[in-house]
């Protein structure tokens, strides 16, 4: 009777490491390596069974979900501290940016301030009263030149008439004072035999 049981025990021992080989040799799901972590739960729940509110899951299966979970929650703590490096870095680039576009602005806004204006002697001048004003020296200049050519002209044919007058003048005199000594010289003549005639008589 003993050796019936120990026969017994010995069999249901070899029988019991058997199992537990066998299942510790069982071979890993291939969803706990390649599918996603939601799938990965979602095929733990469907093949495993739940006894008294306790769901039995193999430990190899429990270690390798649970390692996919750590490795996931760490990949993507890794990718949220790179995403906020990342945040970070672009908030500092948009920070400059916007300083230099309020740079920028503010210089368009002092170009568009100043391009309708002209700087002479120290006076901002609207460009359009600078080009009336100049347009109108211009104008004046050249009013004042056509006067002057004018008043050019006009002295020049005075100045011309002038000389023919004069030259006129010169010969008219050059005849007067030829026929006033000839004159003269005959009154003289005159006078002198007037002189002689009344020598003789005196």
């Amino acid at each position: 009777m003993n050796k019936i049981r120990i026969k017994d025990v010995l069999l249901i021992s070899t029988l019991f490491f058997s199992v537990s080989l066998a299942s510790g040799q069982t071979k890993m799901p291939e969803e706990l390596t390649t599918a996603t972590i939601r799938g990965q739960i979602e095929y733990v729940e469907d093949h495993t069974r739940i006894y008294d509110n306790f769901r039995a899951i193999r430990e190899d299966v429990f270690q390798k979900l649970n390692r996919n979970i750590l490795d996931s929650l760490a990949a993507e703590k890794g990718r949220v501290s790179e995403l906020k490096n990342t945040t970070a870095n672009l908030n500092s680039q948009t920070d400059s940016l916007n300083v230099l576009l309020a740079s920028t602005r503010r210089q368009l806004n002092e170009v568009t301030a100043t391009k309708n204006k002209i700087r002479v002697l120290g006076l901002e001048i609207n460009k359009t009263a600078y080009n009336t004003i100049m347009w109108i020296l211009v104008g004046g200049l050249i009013l004042l030149m056509a006067i002057g050519f004018l008043i050019f002209k006009r002295n020049l044919v005075v100045l011309l008439r002038t000389e023919k007058d004069l030259k006129e003048l010169k010969e008219e005199f050059a005849a007067y004072r030829q026929s006033s000594r000839i004159a003269r010289e005959k009154v003289e003549m005159d006078l002198f035999r007037a002189n002689q005639k009344l020598k003789k008589l005196v």
